[in-house]
């Protein structure tokens, strides 16, 4: 059976090199597109087991689109493409529901791989960044670390927010309310004693925690 898959990235160049890289595969392209607008649009018409998703693109960014996409077509599969494995992105693609991440410059066999993989709702398995990161933001303090004042779930919060993560991001990663974040980060900012989230980003960075 054939996995459909609709490729999304704004470089025409990058777009025709994929569609290349599956063909005479298991894997049918469905539909191409430029931008995350269209890749939304292409994703509701086709309703693809696969969405090859290009993270800076015109209009609004992949990770803007991921979270509508996410919404609009829940039994879609996205895949996040990226030149760079940018902490910060893989931290948000984690955080909106991204199946897994992949780098631009990986072997036709990894791509062909992890699309199958995602498309079989395996865990994620390229190069193990999706994996590794999902595991940094959830884990808890390490016990005999006194210097840091913090509750296990103040620490989780902490980890989100110095990956660069927004409030709704950081609630859609640990299932709870903005509300519920926004007092996390007081109580956090008020017990390291620092007046907003750059600085407390900075604690947590000089705390060994990302």
């Amino acid at each position: 059976m054939s996995i459909s898959v609709v490729v999304a990235d704004d470089h025409e160049v990058v777009r025709s090199g994929l569609v290349s890289l599956l063909a005479d595969t298991e894997i049918n392209v469905v539909a191409e597109a430029s931008s995350g607008a269209e890749a939304l649009k292409m994703a509701v018409e086709h309703q693809p087991d696969v969405l090859l998703l290009d993270i800076r693109m015109p209009d609004s960014d992949g990770l803007d689109a991921l979270d509508k996409i996410r919404h609009e077509v829940p039994n879609t599969r996205v895949v996040m493409l990226s030149t760079y494995d940018n902490p910060t992105y893989v931290a948000r693609a984690v955080a909106l529901g991204a199946s897994d991440f992949v780098l631009k410059g990986s072997s036709r066999q990894d791509l062909i791989s992890t699309i199958v993989a995602v498309s079989e709702g395996k865990c994620p398995s390229q190069v193990g960044e999706l994996q590794k990161m999902a595991g940094t933001m959830s884990q808890n303090v390490t016990p005999e670390d006194s210097t840091i004042p913090l509750t296990n779930r103040e620490v989780q919060v902490l980890r989100h927010l110095a990956l660069g993560l927004s409030n709704k991001e950081i609630g859609r990663s640990l299932e709870i309310s903005i509300e519920t974040v926004k007092e996390h980060v007081q109580n956090i900012l008020r017990k390291i004693s620092v007046t907003d989230r750059t600085q407390a980003a900075v604690w947590a960075v000089r705390k060994g925690m990302v």
